[in-house]
Formats: C-alpha cells, sequence, structure tokens
C-alpha cells in the first residue's frame, strides 16, 4: 500500500488505513507502561486510538489529558479491541510533541466524571465536557438544533433574532434587571421569553417567524428548569390554534422519530382540555404512559358518617391485580400525607368484598356504589384521597407514584398531547384578585362578550401546551390582537389601561395601527434534548449551567461590583 502522510482524525482510522503513515492530536487517555513497551490512547472529539512506543524514555514525564500531536505508521493489531471503533489498527509511535502539558492532578477520572458531585463537575465543566458520553450530549444538541432549523425553513418560516437588553414587563416570573449607566433610576430587562417581539413582528407584516431564542428568569432552579433555557420560538400571522398544531405536531413528531429509537405517538396528538386534565390526572402536564385515571366519587359519600370523607372532596384509583407487602402500602400513605393530603384509605376487592380498614366505617350503600361506579373486578386495589378542596392534586401525585412504583410505565415510549382551553383567570386568595392564569397575552374564547358577563371563573383561553411523558414541552396561544379586548382582560387582573400604555406601550401602540390575528407556541430546546437523552436533570445538556442554587461555579457569578462600577450604576448595597 503506498505510503501516505496527512493529518487525520483519531476516531476515522480504519483497517484501510494500515502502512499509512499519518499525523494526529488530541489528549492522553490512558498510559499502560509495561517496561518494554508503552501502549497509550489517544482520544479527540471523533474517539479513540491506540499508540504503541517502543522507546519511552524521552516521554517518561508524560502526564494524561496533556495534549500532544503524534506521528507514526498505521498497522493492524495482534489482539483486535471490539470495544473500540478503531479496535482493528494501532498506530507506531515516530514522534510525539506536547502541546499543552497537563500540570494539575484531575479532579476526577475524565471517563468517569458523571460519578463525580455535581458542584465539582461544574466547577471543572470543561474537564466533564470531554468525557465522551457528556460530550455527545452537547453534540446532540447541536444536531438536533440544525434539524430543528432545516425544519422551520422548509415549512417557509424566516429565522429572525430579537433583541436580548429590552424592558421589564410582568410575564408571570421574575425578571433580571439591569441598571442604566445613562438613565439614573432606570433599568433594563432581559427577556423573560421573546413574546412581544415576536408579536410586534407579526405587526411588522412579517408572515412565520422563528428563532432559537435565550430566554432568562429569575427564578429558583430545579431538575427542570434554571435562570437561562433556550426555546424554539415561533409565530405565525392570520393564524388559528390549529395552524400551530399542525406545525407543532411536525415539529415534535419528525425530532423525536429521527433522534430516538423509542415510539412515538402518531400525529394528530390527543387533544385533553385542562379541565379534563385536571380531572383525570391531577396535572395539566399528564404523563400517557401511565394507564391509572383519578376517578371522581365525591358523590357517594355525600352524607357518609366516616369522619375522613365527610364533607370533603374524595378521588379513587383503581389499580387491577396490585401484589404489594403492608409495610409498601404504609410507606404509600407516608408519602401522600407528607404532601398534604387530609386523608389516605386503601380497599381491597376480593371474593366480591370489599376489605380495608376503613370498611367497618362505610355503610352497605356506600360500598356498593363504590363497587359498581369503579366496575371492579377480583384482586383490584382502590386507593382514595380525600381533601377540602385539593384531593385531586393530591391524587394527582399518587398517580404518578403508583405508575412508577408498580413499574406501569413503559419506558420505550414518547406520548404526547396536547393541553387546551387553558382558564383565562385564576384567584389569587393572598391578594383577593384574579390573575393571568397561564398568558397574559392570549386571546379569550368568547373575546369581548365572555370577558363582559362576569362569569370570570368560566372563561377559557385559546392557549395550549404540548405535553409528552409528564413534562410541559411547549406552551402557546392565540394572541389578543384586540386593543379593546386586551384593555378589559387586563382591567379584570387589576391593571388599569395607564398600566398597559407603560408597561405594553409598544404592542398597545401597535396594536392600533391594524394588527393581524396571530398565533405561536415557543418548545423548549433543553427539554426536548433532556427527554432524547434520557437525563433527568436540565443541567446535564446545557453546556455551562449555574449549580441548583443558580451560581455559576466556572466564572464564580454571581460576584460583586467595585465601588466605582456602583457609583457609575447609581447603585448603593444596603445592608
Amino acid at each position: 500500500m503506498e505510503n501516505i502522510y496527512r493529518n487525520r482524525y483519531c476516531g476515522e482510522l480504519r483497517k484501510k488505513d494500515s502502512g499509512n503513515k499519518v499525523k494526529i492530536a488530541g489528549w492522553i487517555n490512558s498510559i499502560r507502561n509495561l517496561g518494554s513497551i508503552v501502549f497509550m490512547t489517544v482520544r479527540d472529539e471523533t474517539g479513540l486510538v491506540q499508540i504503541v512506543c517502543e522507546d519511552f524514555s524521552k516521554y517518561s514525564d508524560l502526564t494524561k489529558e496533556s495534549t500532544v500531536s503524534i506521528t507514526g505508521t498505521v498497522r493492524d493489531r495482534r489482539d483486535i479491541n471490539p470495544n473500540m471503533e478503531t479496535g482493528e489498527i494501532e498506530i507506531l509511535l515516530e514522534e510525539l510533541t506536547v502541546l499543552g502539558k497537563c500540570l494539575n492532578t484531575l479532579p476526577f477520572e475524565i471517563n468517569r466524571s458523571k460519578e463525580a458531585s455535581e458542584e465539582t463537575r461544574l466547577k471543572y465543566r470543561y474537564l466533564d465536557l470531554r468525557n465522551p458520553a457528556v460530550h455527545k450530549q452537547i453534540l446532540k444538541r447541536v444536531e438536533v438544533i440544525n434539524f430543528l432549523r432545516e425544519t422551520m425553513r422548509s415549512l417557509n418560516f424566516t429565522e429572525i433574532a430579537t433583541p436580548i437588553i429590552t424592558a421589564s414587563s410582568p410575564e408571570g416570573a421574575r425578571d433580571f434587571v439591569i441598571p442604566s449607566r445613562n438613565y439614573k433610576g432606570k433599568f433594563y430587562a432581559l427577556p423573560q421569553a421573546p413574546q412581544i417581539y415576536k408579536q410586534l413582528l407579526m405587526v411588522s407584516g412579517f408572515n412565520r417567524y422563528f428563532q432559537i431564542a435565550p430566554c432568562f428568569r429569575d427564578e429558583d432552579c430545579r431538575a427542570d428548569r434554571t435562570l437561562e433555557f433556550y426555546q424554539l420560538d415561533l409565530e405565525m400571522s392570520f393564524a388559528t390554534e390549529e395552524d400551530v398544531y399542525e406545525v407543532g405536531e411536525k415539529v415534535f413528531y419528525d425530532t423525536f422519530t429521527k433522534f430516538s429509537d423509542k415510539y412515538v405517538s402518531p400525529r394528530p396528538f390527543k387533544r385533553i382540555p385542562y379541565r379534563e386534565a385536571i380531572s383525570k390526572y391531577g396535572s395539566d402536564k399528564p404523563d400517557l404512559r401511565n394507564p391509572l385515571i383519578i376517578e371522581d366519587i365525591t358523590d357517594i359519600f355525600r352524607k357518609t358518617e366516616f369522619l375522613g370523607f365527610k364533607e370533603k372532596e374524595v378521588k379513587a384509583i383503581k389499580v387491577d391485580n396490585c401484589d404489594k407487602p403492608n409495610s409498601w402500602y404504609k410507606k404509600t400513605e407516608e408519602f401522600i400525607k407528607e404532601k398534604g393530603a387530609k386523608t389516605f384509605a386503601y380497599l381491597k376487592y376480593q371474593n366480591n368484598e370489599l376489605t380495608g380498614s376503613i370498611v367497618k366505617y362505610l355503610n352497605n350503600e356506600e360500598k356498593e356504589n363504590i363497587t359498581e361506579k369503579l366496575k371492579l373486578k377480583n384482586n383490584a386495589v382502590i386507593f382514595l384521597v380525600a381533601d377540602n378542596k385539593n384531593a385531586v392534586k393530591y391524587a394527582g401525585l399518587l398517580r404518578n407514584k403508583l405508575g412508577n412504583d408498580l413499574e406501569l410505565i413503559d419506558l420505550n415510549r414518547f406520548e404526547f398531547c396536547i393541553i387546551n382551553d387553558f382558564p383565562m383567570y385564576e384567584f389569587n386568595e393572598e391578594d383577593n384578585k384574579w390573575d393571568f392564569g397561564h398568558n397574559p397575552f392570549s386571546m379569550p374564547k368568547g373575546g369581548l362578550e365572555a370577558l363582559e358577563n362576569n362569569d370570570i371563573a368560566n372563561i377559557v383561553a385559546y392557549q395550549y401546551d404540548f405535553v409528552c411523558n409528564g413534562c410541559e414541552m411547549a406552551s402557546g396561544a392565540v394572541r389578543n390582537h384586540d386593543i379593546e379586548i386586551m384593555k378589559k382582560a387586563f382591567a379584570i387582573a387589576g391593571y388599569s389601561e395607564d398600566v398597559i400604555k407603560n408597561k405594553f406601550r409598544s404592542l398597545y401602540t401597535a396594536f392600533q395601527f391594524g394588527a393581524p390575528p396571530h398565533a405561536g407556541m415557543a418548545p423548549g430546546i433543553d427539554r426536548i434534548i433532556m427527554l432524547l437523552t434520557d437525563e433527568e436533570n436540565l443541567r446535564e445538556v446545557q453546556v455551562f449551567p449555574p449549580n441548583v442554587s443558580g451560581m455559576d461555579l466556572l466564572m464564580g457569578s454571581p460576584n460583586t461590583l467595585d465601588e466605582k462600577q456602583l457609583r457609575e450604576l447609581h447603585i448603593k448595597i444596603r445592608d
């Protein structure tokens, strides 16, 4: 074979390259010194390759994770390694140059970085990202984003970047604010989402807009939420909610079928009104892989003498053939009571008879009604939750726990649904007022007439969420583009017209120049990647995330400003 000298990537070398002289560069992944001969592996983004050194004396101070360039001849390996893609060949070392020496002791083994604490991993995130498993997830993120861009362009959406520095607005979460140096006492804000800008783009005459948008919210971090995240932001003019559903279903179905081997629920996705979702699943983001359904049996106990159910809402979950020890039932009771439920009980149905600790408190009519309404079969177990007003919430938590504990959930499925018809408002008991329940910019079903009939609790909005496996994947709405409807909608939530003019000046003014009906949604990029990689933590699929406390351990933020910076920004730190 002709001896060809050229630069190559570590992971692309194969048996066909035997006899070729090559030059590679990467990190020293491992060193195995056998005395007369030394075996090394060198790693770059494409993979690993074995290096054989027959004279290691001049490289004796070489350390793992140093960067090197290596020149040598590819040859067949005697002991083929089936676990390496390059396992049929190796490189006989001729020349090695250290490009960047690793001087410090590694805080963790690179290939086992996930075993280290999250704090250590985030502090040395650049080392954590060298782990091929972690690195691969970030590359998958890039592939998914590229695919999303291609998909949106194929659907005739125009990619437009909107500003990062904007004005503070009451959109539900806390803003990250930026003090102004030139305007004393005034502040910019980072966008919670490009909500207002994308609506203004519709007023500007753009037909279909999208961007991979960074969003910022000063909220407490948790597994599926962090301070900065990305969404596929999109908006369509002269569109209905069905138009948005069609785009959303294509985006999610095509993405999940391309990047996963799991079953993906077919289009069109199941549509579930909000109140039905709460009633049947105890959540507006139900996991449809779980077959359990919540039943309302409050009516059965309207006249009960059992104090645990008396004058309470009572929810039931039926499980067929539940075979668990008493200790498990006890732990389940402890779980749901720790969540705050007033009453928890369970009944077993065996040989056409209900048994359980509370049976003696139930009369024959109540027992017969339970059996008939729940259509009980032999060996069924009924879990009962009662509370003054949050019974369905606790039943939803119980449903999730039962689904997991009883292994009822098929982990090889992505089950999508669309939750729609969200309540426009929710009552804030603490402030004794109505607040927006979901998105203040949504169009109420029934328009102005619905807002004026004073049945506030039953006003529903053209709002919808795409949900997958118990995760909210996207939120969207048909927007309120009518200035009169907007004024009335905000008035119900306690915002005067002057407040609208001040807080939403751009929309308030723009909608008076002929605004088109428009609608959109915003799938969460990070949550898409999280599900596709089977991760339970959003931070695993972000490049340089903060920790769960919102601190960036890598960069050391948030940090303090010196006195000169504070004075320029007209800021005084209070004790």
